[in-house]
């Protein structure tokens, strides 16, 4: 079984975040929905981009006492992502999990906001809601930022998904459920996701 944290700011998109922590439940995983403390959020209840309130498993304070997890998923959403990026300790567990070679997942928003931020994508094919990538100086901090941390990576926009080595992008919304089995399929492999598949009715 895998531990997949899902870090969730206020102003996460709801589709994006909860159709991955869905079917991943459904394949038996151990999803921990993890509240940051940012934008005056305190405790585990959490609300979403459409005024949807969410009550976290963990608050980031109780979850960064444990191990690491085997997988740590960013879902999209403005202000969502902008949040996340703001929080410091977000950004550094990212960039250890990916270090360890451990599975990196975001989508819409969160790729080229949080992601991009961390160097995590340097030489990587990714995908991100469609325009995104044209304000990664503005979302990474400058010109002389982007130039190291996106340094060969390669903008896959009509993909709704890319998984490059141990890091899954998704494009938006839209591809939320493409996006989850990626992830299924990833961390559990290709039979537990054909089962979720069918079971679930997919197109």
């Amino acid at each position: 079984m895998s531990k997949i944290a899902v870090l969730l700011a206020p102003g996460f998109e709801e589709i994006e975040a909860l159709t991955p922590v869905d079917y991943l439940r459904r394949a038996k995983q151990d999803v921990i929905l993890v509240a940051l403390p940012v934008a005056g959020n305190s405790g585990r209840m959490v609300t979403s981009s459409h005024d949807v309130t969410v009550q976290a498993d963990k608050t980031f304070e109780e979850f960064s006492a444990e191990d690491l997890p085997d997988a740590v998923f960013v879902p999209g959403g403005m202000p969502g992502s902008k949040n996340v990026a703001s929080f410091s300790p977000a950004l550094d567990l990212i960039k250890r999990m990916f270090e360890k070679k451990k599975l990196v997942a975001a989508i819409c928003a969160a790729p080229v906001v949080v992601l991009a931020k961390t160097g995590v994508l340097a030489g990587l094919r990714y995908t991100c809601f469609p325009g995104m990538n044209e304000n990664l100086s503005e979302y990474c901090g400058g010109d002389d930022v982007v130039a190291v941390a996106m340094d060969g990576a390669k903008h896959c926009p009509e993909e709704p998904f890319v998984v490059d080595g141990n890091v899954i992008t998704g494009r938006a919304a839209g591809a939320a459920e493409q996006f989850a089995m990626a992830m299924v399929e990833h961390l559990c492999g290709k039979e537990t996701a054909a089962k979720i598949k069918e079971a679930t009715v997919q197109r």
